[in-house]
Order: C-alpha cells, then structure tokens, then sequence
C-alpha cells in the first residue's frame, strides 16, 4: 500500500450530453507528493478532480483514490481527504470562524482551527457571515476548512484564485508544509509560476486526455534547444567561436555587441564560450542559459488561442 499511487485514473471518461469532458484519460498521483494538474478552460481537469472527490461518477474507466472507490467507499474515504472546491460549500449566512469550527468537529483530530485562522491572515474577519467575506478571504476559509481535518491527501482547486501576493505565498508555504508531513496534495491553476514553485510533478489536459507528464524540470527541458546569450563588444569574430563549438551548435550576433549561442547548452559548452571570450580578450557580460519555462510548454501544446 506504501507504494500504490494516492489517485490512481485509468481510462476515464465523463460525457455530459453529446459533450465528452473526459476521454479516456490516465493519471497516477504518487503518495506525499504535490501533483499540479494544468489545461486551459473546458480541458476536463476540474471533473476528473470532483470525480476522485465523488461529487461526480465516472461514465467510463476506473479511479481509486488511497486505493478506494470514490463513490462505492465514500464513506471510507472522505474521513481521509480533504477538499477545496472553486465555489459554494460554506453557508452563505455563516461566520468564517464558525464554519471552520463547525468543520473541524467533523473529524476525530482535528488541527485548531484558531492556529488555521491566525496562520491564514482570517482573525479579523472571523465574526463575518461568508457571504460579505472578500473573494480573497473566502479562498483562504476554503482552504482552512479543506486541511483542517489533518487529510492523508487534499484536493485544491485554483487554491490561490483572487488572492494577494501575501495570502498567495502564505498557501505556497502551507502547500508545503503539507508535502513536508506526507500529505498528498493534487491541485488545479492556472498559475503556471504556482505549478513550477510547488509541484513535484506536472500533468498537462486538453480536450479531456493528458497530453504531457512530468516533473517541471523534464516538461521545460522537453528536447528542446536551450540559449546561451551573452554581451560584449560589436563586430566579434562569430565564426571563430562557431569553430570552437559542438558541430551542432549555431552562434550568431543579434544587434551589435549582443550575441546568441544555440545547441545542447551543458557544462562544457558553456566552458568553451567563456574560455573563447578569454583568448579573445572578450568580458562576457550578462552571461545567461535561457530555458523553457513552463508556460513557454503549456502554450505549446494547448495553443495561444482564447478558450471559452
């Protein structure tokens, strides 16, 4: 069990009508991990994660989520997990520490929700009724009432939607925090700097299938050339430094004293550029490996078109 994947999907299809949100798609969540799960609007991310929450059922496929069946073990499982939904959950005439308070009492060792409140910036808006909360402040309750219980895995979707630099890396840090205790962590955004900073690995959907998996690292690496740029005075000889050069490289003078080197940029061509700067008298200034980030993979691969 140590070693069972916490999510375990395997064909997974949900149509909704004529429309298929889900089709066919795989996903293996590795315990005490944090998984981003990434796609543009209507990419199917958000069902397959109410699926393994059991808010909906599968038309197709199997899931297992800590190795039980969502809906025929819901019982079993929801003990174990914690979820953060986009919307809705909460009554709307309820007091943010009340509601917390009154989740809390759901589960048998609970965290304080006082220590939640303080940690989540909510002291001073506990006595508000949910429906007056800011959109940033009904984030941070969602996600208080989601760990509260001391879940084996969370579920957050868009956890930092509408929220302030500092109540976005206040969740980057608790994110962590549950990563660090063996807390599975599975979440939707469309922050692809939020993916890249937490996620220990990546899956990518559109149009209901995973077209890419990964560690953040391995998707931006992607086979792809890497740049070397670098500056340094006008008019260098660009084809002498292409002669030192792996015959698979290419070296070029952009504008005048700013220069490019393209190919498999590793340790030794690097050597090789800055040991050419020095027979040549050359100061590299702004000496820089570019690489793909991940947002360079996403669009990629889903397109820059506007989704619906």
């Amino acid at each position: 069990m140590r070693y069972e994947p916490a999510v375990q999907v395997t064909g997974l299809v949900k149509r909704y009508g004529a429309r298929t949100a889900v089709d066919g798609l795989d996903l293996a969540v590795p315990r005490g991990s944090v998984t981003a799960v990434l796609g543009p609007n209507g990419a199917g991310k958000t069902t397959t994660v109410e699926i393994c929450e059991g808010y909906r059922r599968a038309d197709g496929g199997t899931v297992r989520v800590l190795g039980l069946d969502p809906v025929a073990q819901g019982g079993e499982l929801r003990p174990r997990i914690g979820v953060m939904l986009q919307s809705g959950g909460v009554y709307p005439g309820a007091h943010a520490a009340e509601m917390l308070r009154h989740t809390a009492t759901m589960y048998a060792d609970p965290v304080d929700p006082g220590l939640l409140i303080e940690r989540l910036g909510l002291q001073a808006c506990g006595r508000t009724p949910y429906r007056r909360l800011s959109g940033g402040q009904q984030q941070r309750l969602a996600l208080a009432m989601a760990v509260v219980g001391r879940p084996e895995l969370v579920f957050l979707d868009e956890p930092t939607a509408g929220l302030d630099p500092q109540a976005r890396h206040a969740t980057w840090d608790l994110v962590r925090e549950l990563r660090g205790d063996g807390v599975t962590v599975v979440l939707t955004t469309h922050f692809m700097d939020e993916a890249e900073q937490l996620a220990d690995d990546v899956v990518i959907i559109d149009g209901g299938r995973a077209i890419a998996a990964g560690t953040p690292e391995e998707l931006c690496r992607g086979g792809a050339e890497n740049t070397l740029r670098f500056s340094g005075r006008p008019g260098l000889d660009v084809g002498s430094l292409l002669n030192a050069l792996p015959q698979d490289s290419l070296a070029a003078e952009l504008t005048p004293g700013n220069y490019r080197v393209e190919g498999r940029i590793d340790p030794q061509l690097l050597a090789t550029v800055t040991s050419w700067c020095a027979q040549h008298g050359v100061m590299p200034d702004h000496l820089a490996v570019e690489r793909r980030t991940l947002e360079d993979v996403f669009l990629e691969l889903t397109g820059k078109e506007l989704r619906a």
